[in-house]
């Protein structure tokens, strides 16, 4: 309802009045631009209509944490070389700048408590800093607007792009602003607080930092170490003052799911932001979509779990020769409360649900509503979603620090060992970490180098499967400056042969994997029971593969058809949409585009 207020607010305020002598006349309740922004309350009324702009992730499209999408996206696109600036969407955040332009350039008539003035400004810098990094990331360079235009600007309005340097140092002052001023009196954690601000600026910090560090040729890698140092003050601070904390009650599994499947998270002390969705409020959320809609999770992520003793899970002899159930066994609980396990089930007592080959067999969980009535329907669940949450700053307190060479064991035992503690995973150790980088990792992230080499893969790793399908991995691997992993066709669970399945871990047969209708033969031998409920899917469909022909990982028809590539010296960046082009001469396109 605050969002549906303040269009409604915002609408009025810029209208244009009728020449109507009648509808002249300003009436007492009117809203306009010189009368609204009296007051600090006319400031929270305003600033309630930016928080459409920030929301939860649950997803990692379009990433290597995907095993197949059938949807679309510009990143699918490019990778197999069918987008460019006619055919690019994007370039459409500029409505939103303005907006929070138009409030921060007249936030300042306001009368009342300074520090609450304050505090409004820097939750309008807070959303303006968030919208514009976003850009930064998509494009690099972007034109730089500190106030709202005037319709007639058309120099500042038809302007060339600023560098990034500058636009980031200017994103970083909104964020900086925002942080100070925020008042920490104000906890209502499904608004902006001190905190959530401290978190965007330790995430945009780390994110700034690394890229610069690995992207050479920005030629601003001296310059990283400014912004991982504050990354790492930013999230030392949330984790020290913040009053958060980690759930851990001793039940690994069900204090890691709380987080994405129940909705209470109001009063969880990990929680930093969060999305209240409420079944007598109408406010819902889509989350039962990541179960079997549109894509599935991918080999490769699961992979990257460990073993529940600490040991890398592809340090097994046979680690990409075991099959859907043995795959889980043994492993990080985080596995199975993110890819679905044998045996899970959507409603207590029912059959379990059955993984799809067509798919690739990992379907996603995390963020699934677990209670039944939780589920209405498209659209319609009722689960709180974190925007905000503690493990993030642990994450990026531990990475800016080992990237800054600065990493001791203490760091560790208060960042990601208290992530594997909550889960019962063993502690992640420095010494050994660095003395015996893992040679898997090591081949992901081939530019990882120096005496922080193994704990800066680790805690890459700690970083995947906390933070899975919550919206990091793609950017990740783009300051990473590791996109050819988003060029690799991405595998399913692995098939020993073609015929029956157990795919819930009962022993019995539940899928089965054939040539063609009509040449099931590898069911010969199966019970008339079993053999009655067996579901089929077949190679001839089209849709997927086996990597042997009749034995290895599932692999899908579309990447053979259109093979996958990451143009290194043009893909970090997505091209302006052309007609944008047109309309602003001043405007030239991304590197390479």
């Amino acid at each position: 309802m605050k969002n549906l207020k303040i269009s409604l607010l915002f609408l009025l305020s810029l209208c244009v009045a009728c020449k109507d002598d009648f509808l002249d006349r300003k009436p007492q309740t009117a809203i306009t631009e010189d009368t609204f922004f009296a007051n600090v309350a006319d400031l929270e009324t305003y600033t309630n209509g930016f928080y459409g702009s920030i929301g939860p992730r649950w997803d990692d499209i379009y990433s290597d944490n995907l095993s197949v999408h059938t949807g679309g996206s510009d990143t699918e696109n490019l990778v197999r070389g069918s987008l460019n600036p006619a055919t690019v969407g994007g370039w459409n955040s500029w409505g939103t700048v303005r907006r929070i332009n138009f409030f921060l350039t007249r936030a300042g008539r306001a009368s009342g408590d300074p520090s609450l003035i304050k505090h409004y400004i820097g939750v309008g810098r807070f959303f303006r800093a968030m919208v514009y990094y976003d850009m930064v990331k998509r494009y690099g360079d972007v034109p730089w607007y500190s106030a709202m235009l005037a319709s007639n600007d058309e120099e500042q309005l038809y302007k060339a792009k600023d560098p990034r340097t500058v636009v980031v140092d200017s994103i970083m002052n909104d964020l900086e602003y925002a942080s100070a001023n925020i008042l920490p009196s104000r906890t209502n954690n499904t608004m902006v607080t001190k905190w959530a601000a401290l978190t965007l600026l330790a995430r945009t910090s780390l994110h700034e930092g690394t890229y610069r560090l690995y992207h050479d040729e920005l030629n601003l890698k001296s310059t990283s170490t400014r912004f991982l140092t504050r990354a790492a003050s930013a999230a030392q601070e949330v984790m020290e003052k913040g009053g958060f904390s980690l759930t851990n009650t001793g039940n690994s599994a069900v204090d890691f799911r709380t987080l994405f499947s129940s909705n209470n998270l109001s009063a969880n002390k990990e929680v930093i932001m969060l999305r209240k969705n409420s079944k007598e409020e109408g406010i819902t959320n889509n989350t039962h979509v990541v179960l079997d809609w549109q894509w599935a999770l991918s080999q490769d992520l699961a992979n990257d779990f460990l073993n529940n003793d600490g040991t890398t899970f592809t340090s097994k002899s046979n680690y990409d020769k075991l099959g859907f159930v043995e795959s889980f066994a043994n492993r990080d609980p985080r596995l199975s409360e993110t890819i679905m396990p044998p045996g899970f089930t959507t409603v207590p007592g029912t059959n379990p649900y059955l993984p799809k080959p067509s798919f690739g067999g990992y379907l996603q969980v995390k963020f699934y509503p677990r209670d039944p009535a939780l589920r209405g329907g498209f659209g319609l669940n009722y689960t709180d979603l974190p925007i905000f949450r503690l493990a993030e700053p642990l994450l990026v307190y531990a990475e800016a620090k080992a990237e800054l060479g600065q990493l001791t064991q203490g760091d560790l035992d208060r960042t990601v060992n208290l992530l594997r503690k909550r889960v019962g995973m063993p502690d992640l150790n420095l010494s050994n970490a660095n003395a015996n980088p893992d040679s898997y990792l090591a081949n992901k992230y081939p530019n990882v180098s120096g005496s922080n080499k193994g704990v800066i893969l680790e805690i890459r790793r700690e970083r995947r499967v906390e933070l899975a399908c919550e919206g990091f991995r793609f950017d990740d691997i783009y300051r990473w400056k590791v996109g050819k992993l988003l060029a690799k066709a991405s595998n399913g669970m692995y098939v020993k042969q073609l015929g029956g399945i157990d795919v819930t871990g009962d022993g019995k047969e539940d899928i089965a994997i054939l040539e063609a209708p009509g040449k099931e033969e590898p069911l010969a031998t199966l019970p008339a029971d079993i053999k009655s409920k067996i579901v089929k899917y077949y190679l001839s469909d089209g849709s997927f593969y086996l990597s042997n022909g009749t034995y290895g990982n599932i692999v899908f028809t579309k990447d053979k058809n259109q093979p996958r590539d990451f143009n290194e010296s043009k893909y970090y960046y997505f091209p302006i949409p052309q007609q944008q082009i047109i309309l602003n001469k001043n405007l030239t396109q991304p590197a390479g585009w």
